[in-house]
């Protein structure tokens, strides 16, 4: 007795078809798995086996091989349970149906219940592009499966309830995004920028930063807000496309972090791992990796705060996916690719006590110790850095000041008109915004007259920047104009942009 259903597996965020095939014989009892499982698979032989028993239906006491093809990439996760339970009742003539252009999805316990099961939405898209018709899903994940189009998508509570449906007895109803249009992510509840104090100059830097996509650093004493502004970026973000909604929700899909019930990430994700945070929990790890903190930020941001207290592996690991976009992970399983194109925000204290350089507090560090501290973050990453802004003590008074700030929304206005400049430059491109120009785009978009080449020259000579730096001088200016509305780099967007470069400036050298 034989029989074959299609399922989906899951290789990184990339999801591939599964030919589920059973064969059933009259010889010793044995229950065999092979297509290279994992322990996972492996054990969903006693899953299935009591689900047909509970689920009062026969389970025989003969040969029984199940093959998970291809039999060349390995198989992980409980998510074979479901269609090697369809294929055993088909096998033994328990169900009668065309499962030809139908796949199966879902972990089963014990009871016949489905349940939710890693990474859905990756593969109901790819099942749609391999020509199934109908899907079938644990309910938990019917809200990530519904924004698939030009697929029927069935969300399933129970075995019986399958059953019932494939034996056309009782009919499941088909999951559809309007079931789910009102319920988007809520975990990136937004901050308000009018809640801040006073740091006029910090909120115009991050006004710049989120206008042209530019990794920051935020350097101040103790106190001094370098962590409540850095929540509040997001909500000065501009608004996720589609396209990045479902970038962003298929990796929190595979992730296992999506909430239920939530069909689609709206909100640009926010993540600021603690320093004590493993290399593998930035980059993804596991012997198949899941994505770690670059990638669960991809399209928000990605805070670090005490930067210099991070291990120096784990900052190194930053510096070219940071650049990239996107974290390439090799394992012996394979390589995966993982984007991750994020704004990374840093923030640190001048020196270990925080108060080096401080109008009114003493510095109680001994010599040196300020730039031991500052040596610990390397060259080479703060170069990726576009922004360094320092941010001072707020003093009494405007902390006492009942006096609203500006409102993100008016902030995230001109951050949006500028964005909308940017994506007509960049229009037939894969560029979004002006940090990820690269150097052609760069000499194209920010040419500067011999006035502001003899400025920067000068600046140059003073600060001793290097090449990457100069060309993120260029791309922040190009930013501060678009801001302004100028078709064209003025020397004050270029002066602006320099004072930007905290850290290259001798003081702290």
């Amino acid at each position: 007795m034989f029989a074959k259903v299609n399922s989906m597996g899951l290789f990184g965020m990339k999801s591939f078809p599964v030919s589920t095939e059973i064969d059933i014989s009259k010889n010793l009892p044995r229950f065999d798995i092979v297509g290279l499982p994992d322990t996972s698979v492996s054990e969903s032989k006693s899953r299935v086996q009591s689900a047909i028993k509970n689920c009062r239906f026969r389970f025989y006491e003969w040969r029984t091989t199940v093959n998970l093809a291809p039999a060349d990439i390995r198989k992980e996760g409980p998510v074979y349970d479901l269609p090697i339970f369809v294929a055993y009742l088909l096998a033994t003539g328990q169900l009668s149906c065309d499962t030809k252009d139908m796949a199966f999805i879902g972990e089963l316990s014990l009871d016949g219940i489905v349940r939710k099961v890693n990474g859905v939405l990756s593969m109901v898209i790819c099942a749609r592009d391999n020509g199934i018709k109908e899907v079938f899903i644990p309910a938990d994940n019917a809200a990530e499966a519904s924004v698939v189009n030009n697929i029927t998508v069935y969300p399933v509570r129970n075995t019986n309830e399958l059953v019932d449906h494939l034996a056309g007895r009782n009919r499941l109803t088909p999951c559809s995004k309007e079931d789910y249009a009102d319920k988007s992510c809520d975990e990136f509840a937004y901050l308000d920028f009018a809640d801040v104090k006073g740091q006029y100059h910090v909120k115009r830097a991050l006004e710049i930063a989120a206008a042209g996509g530019h990794n920051t650093l935020l350097i101040g004493p103790p106190g001094s807000g370098k962590s409540m502004l850095a929540k509040r970026l997001p909500s000065i973000l501009p608004d996720m496309t589609f396209e990045e909604s479902l970038e962003t929700t298929e990796i929190y899909s595979v992730a296992g972090q999506l909430p239920s019930g939530v069909s689609l990430i709206t909100k640009r994700p926010y993540r600021s791992p603690h320093h004590t945070v493993s290399t593998a929990g930035l980059s993804g790890g596991g012997r198949i990796p899941h994505p770690g903190e670059l990638s669960l930020a991809h399209n928000g941001v990605l805070f670090l705060d005490e930067l210099p207290e991070f291990s120096r592996v784990a900052m190194e690991t930053m510096r070219q996916p940071v650049e990239d976009g996107i974290i390439t992970i090799s394992r012996v399983s394979g390589t995966l690719t993982y984007p991750c194109e994020t704004m990374l925000v840093c923030a640190m204290n001048p020196c270990p006590c925080g108060y080096y350089g401080h109008p009114t507090k003493e510095c109680t560090c001994p010599k040196g110790a300020p730039v031991k501290y500052l040596s610990k973050v390397s060259g080479p990453l703060l170069d990726r850095l576009d922004i360094h802004v320092e941010v001072p003590q707020v003093d009494f008074k405007k902390l006492s000041d009942d006096e609203k700030g500006e409102p993100s929304a008016v902030i995230r206005e001109r951050v949006n008109a500028a964005r909308k400049i940017q994506q007509k430059r960049f229009e037939g491109t894969s560029i979004k915004c002006n940090a990820k120009m690269t150097p052609a785009m760069t000499r194209e978009f920010c040419k500067l007259d011999e006035r502001q080449k003899a400025f920067l020259e000068k600046s140059f000579e003073k600060l001793g920047l290097s090449a990457r730096a100069y060309d993120k001088i260029l791309r922040v200016a190009r930013t501060i104009a678009d801001l302004d509305g100028d078709e064209n780099i003025q020397l004050a967007h270029l002066t602006e942009a320099v004072q930007y470069r905290s850290l290259d400036r001798k003081f702290w050298r």
